[in-house]
């Protein structure tokens, strides 16, 4: 049976400053598919890094869970998708930044905007393996790889940091998690960038068609069936899951998310896409506790996270909201 992990806190930073879509750099064509998305405007700070906007959710996220740098076990860092600088250690440079000196430090990342299943299994798997450890921090910062934030035809991205300490006991818990990943897309969509300045950067898809029909196939295809294996596996049916989220990627992303599986989307995921656009692995549970803290997913309720990322990655999750009495100990 699969193993249960605590979500002990949940931070995210958002920065004060906002751009509106209609505000950015695009010609006309991308103009035209940027209006149809569902974003309005998203969170962009360029005096801010990734790095800056982790530090900041993971000092909330500690702060939530009554905990200290120094008390951490491990530290797991979701990798931008463009460090700052190459060679260097971007985990070890946060861990610097928190003071969390006594951590094993490590960073997770080459799953895209699904790389929070990997980060989460592994601190599962670490909490599993050191009897005697208690609190694991996975953290993020999201920022788009290029400056005019647009990745045709698919989304616009924002920026934001996110933070989650993973326990042993809690009430908010992943009750199991399945992936699934086909390499023939690795170089799907890429940005160049060795032989061109920071301006000039671009998110481009190599074979639309390819994004547009092949890969939208393959996708509904390993939903529905990783949905029903995640399922089978935890002895439940369709209607035990209470809330679905997926990831924000456009309005179209999450009917075709709906429609593959048969469910309806939990309004959180609209309405955070619409405020803050995309923010890679930090969409799920972004939309997680706006779940919770807007009656979508009450105590006691489970809930499906959906991921997908064009690399070719798919990734669920399934989360139940427990009894804030919760003490049960899991692991």
């Amino acid at each position: 049976m699969p193993r249960p992990v605590a979500l002990r806190s949940i931070a995210h930073f958002l920065p004060d400053k906002e751009v509106r879509v209609a505000d950015l750099p695009f010609t006309d064509q991308e103009w035209e598919t940027c209006r149809q998305l569902g974003i309005d405007r998203v969170r962009a700070d360029d005096d801010l890094s990734a790095v800056d906007l982790a530090v900041n959710a993971a000092t909330q996220a500690l702060a939530q869970a009554g905990l200290s740098a120094q008390d951490l076990d491990a530290l797991i860092v979701v990798d931008s998708r463009a460090p700052e600088t190459l060679l260097s250690s971007e985990a070890t440079r946060v861990q610097a930044a928190l003071g969390a000196r006594r951590a094993v430090t490590f960073g997770i990342g080459g799953q895209g905007c699904v790389s929070l299943a990997p980060a989460l299994r592994a601190a599962r798997a670490f909490l599993a393996d050191e009897e005697t450890a208690e609190h694991v921090l996975v953290m993020h910062g999201s920022k788009p790889a290029t400056p005019n934030r647009y990745r045709h035809p698919v989304t616009v991205s924002g920026d934001g940091g996110q933070a989650v300490v993973i326990g042993r006991g809690g009430p908010l818990r992943v009750l199991d998690m399945v992936q699934f990943s086909n390499g023939e897309y690795w170089d799907l969509f890429a940005v160049e960038f060795r032989d061109r300045p920071v301006a000039q950067w671009r998110e481009e898809c190599a074979d639309q068609q390819r994004y547009s029909f092949k890969l939208a196939m393959e996708t509904r295809n390993r939903l529905r069936d990783l949905y029903r294996d995640l399922l089978a596996r935890n002895g439940m049916v369709h209607g035990d899951v209470h809330c679905h989220l997926g990831q924000n990627l456009s309005e179209a992303s999450l009917r075709f998310t709906a429609e593959s599986l048969d469910v309806e989307m939990a309004k959180a995921c609209a309405d955070n896409l619409r405020r803050y656009g995309h923010l890679g692995p930090n969409d799920m549970l972004l939309n997680l506790t706006a779940a919770i803290d807007g009656g979508e997913l009450g105590p006691g309720q489970r809930a499906v996270l959906l991921g997908a990322s064009p690399v070719a990655a798919w990734s669920l999750l399934l989360v139940e909201n427990g009894d804030s009495g919760a003490t049960e100990h899991y692991l």
